[in-house]
């Protein structure tokens, strides 16, 4: 039995493949799995996704790439943070594709003298890497004069998440402007891909030849208050040490933020900030105890957290959930905590285990 866990439910993310695969048809479906598939377990899930459906795997950075690579995944892999000066060479003879974000890159990657799949990143209002429009002519002619072969442009979209900012619709303006562009420098750009998440969801019309969510492919809404059937694959718990009594007046954990209003019990969870729970969490999370949730309280430490009980009890190994299935969900505890679930979803770490059900990998 482990103190900390985090479930990963493979059933969850196939479910949410199939959909979103189902909605953006005929488009192609690339599943985002960088950080380590979003803390889910990159080859892991993108395993399932690939068996139901996606079309292509992406990534960040080039050792993400060479470890999807070495999981065998019948997928395309494109990885686009890196830079000239590392070994890509070695990612191009293993079959990845490499973003192009910067004239410097293009030029890494046309002077490499090996064969070598790539996209090109441009920068259509999000301001932050991708070739900058008045740079786009001289990326395009030179990598129309290389041997290089050009898949298609992509982009990243700022606003999507609000589907009512005009930003997208300037975004996508530009967006055309580059692949009109391309096409004058002879470039065939066939595969040109735009919609994140929120897009994916509610931009049909920025679908063009394929989408790359990240997100939504892990069952997390990226649009407050939307509700698009997708089922969260996560479910981050811990096993209780301990349970205590407390008497009214008393205080609790470092500093003593907290006093018991009444008599009554609390629970020691195994879960700290070394664990990727934030001090900030403090007073804002709900603890699931057997079906019923319980607040968080006192100072989070950097193993472990009190939760009161009340007139409750519980016993020591019983399960705890700090969110997923059963518990507060990781878009509540965000929207609780000032942040998104994205980062919520990357909160685990350090000693937590983790496990699988469902899909080929039970256990």
């Amino acid at each position: 039995m482990d103190l900390l866990s985090t479930t990963i439910d493979l059933n969850a993310i196939a479910h949410n493949v199939r959909l979103i695969k189902a909605r953006v048809a005929p488009a192609q479906l690339m599943c985002v799995v960088k950080a380590d598939g979003y803390n889910h377990g990159a080859a892991e899930v993108a395993r399932v996704m690939v068996e139901n459906g996606a079309d292509q795997l992406g990534v960040a950075t080039l050792a993400e790439a060479h470890a999807l690579a070495d999981a065998h995944l019948p997928a395309p892999i494109l990885a686009w943070i890196w830079s000239p000066e590392q070994h890509f060479r070695a990612a191009l003879a293993a079959g990845i594709s490499l973003g192009i974000p910067s004239m410097a890159h293009a030029r890494a990657v046309a002077d490499a003298g090996v064969r070598a799949t790539v996209a090109v990143k441009v920068d259509t209002g999000l301001n932050r890497s991708g070739v900058p429009e008045a740079h786009w002519r001289e990326c395009f002619e030179l990598l129309a004069s290389s041997p290089v072969q050009v898949t298609g442009l992509f982009s990243h979209l700022a606003c999507a998440d609000d589907p009512d900012d005009p930003t997208t619709d300037a975004q996508a303006a530009a967006f055309e402007r580059a692949l009109d562009l391309a096409r004058q420098c002879g470039l065939e750009v066939p595969v040109n891909h735009l919609a994140n998440s929120p897009a994916t969801l509610t931009r049909p019309d920025l679908h063009y030849q394929m989408v790359r969510p990240g997100l939504i492919c892990y069952g997390l809404e990226p649009i407050r208050g939307r509700d698009h059937g997708l089922k969260p694959a996560l479910t981050w718990s811990a096993r209780l040490t301990l349970v205590k009594a407390i008497a009214a007046g008393e205080g609790t954990s470092y500093g003593l933020t907290w006093w018991a209003p009444h008599d009554g019990n609390y629970a020691i969870v195994p879960v700290g900030y070394a664990d990727g729970l934030p001090r900030a969490a403090q007073g804002r999370l709900e603890v699931a105890i057997n079906g019923k949730r319980y607040p968080q309280v006192g100072r989070v430490c950097m193993d472990q957290i009190v939760v009161w009980l009340g007139q409750d009890t519980a016993a020591p190994g019983d399960e705890a959930i700090l969110f997923g299935a059963g518990g507060m969900s990781a878009t509540e505890l965000a929207d609780a905590t000032g942040t998104i679930n994205y980062e919520v979803a990357c909160w685990p770490k350090g000693r937590t285990v983790r496990h699988y059900i469902g899909g080929h990998n039970e256990s």
